[in-house]
């Protein structure tokens, strides 16, 4: 079985976490920064067989797209060219930072730590990919 990959794109940083070649577990990946994730998911593709990409894509409130889109379609778009025949999905991360922070606290990750951005994209990507996993085993 190939893993899934889960994107949390930002303009300046890239969470990223992967599923386990059985699609069990998630778990943080790394943190990229935007200008080198091209490089790092050509890298990673040639190591590993991906079988489905996860994007996390806000929302506001009402449902409607944030603002943030302004610079998470273009990343979609160019993912689209640059890997054709990778499936794409796209994930509501509405509050997946605010969840990866409490999350951190309720872990006892400490403070300083808990204010490093890097480490909250890394947990977001990784709360993105566990809601799939978890709406996953409903659908069976």
């Amino acid at each position: 079985m190939a893993r899934v990959l889960s994107i949390d794109y930002g303009n300046k940083r890239v969470g990223l976490a992967v599923t386990d070649p059985f699609q069990m577990i998630a778990t943080r990946l790394a943190t990229v920064s935007a200008e080198e994730i091209w490089k790092y998911l050509s890298d990673y593709f040639e190591r590993e067989p991906v079988e489905l990409v996860l994007v996390g894509y806000p929302k506001q409130m009402n449902n409607q797209p944030s603002e943030a889109i302004r610079y998470i379609n273009p990343f979609l778009k160019k993912f689209q060219i640059q890997y054709p025949t990778m499936p794409i999905q796209l994930m509501d991360e509405r509050f997946s930072s605010k969840m990866a922070f409490q999350t951190m606290i309720d872990a006892g990750v400490k403070k300083k730590d808990r204010q490093n951005k890097a480490t909250i994209d890394g947990v977001s990507a990784t709360i993105i990919l566990q809601s799939y996993l978890e709406g996953k085993k409903f659908l069976k």
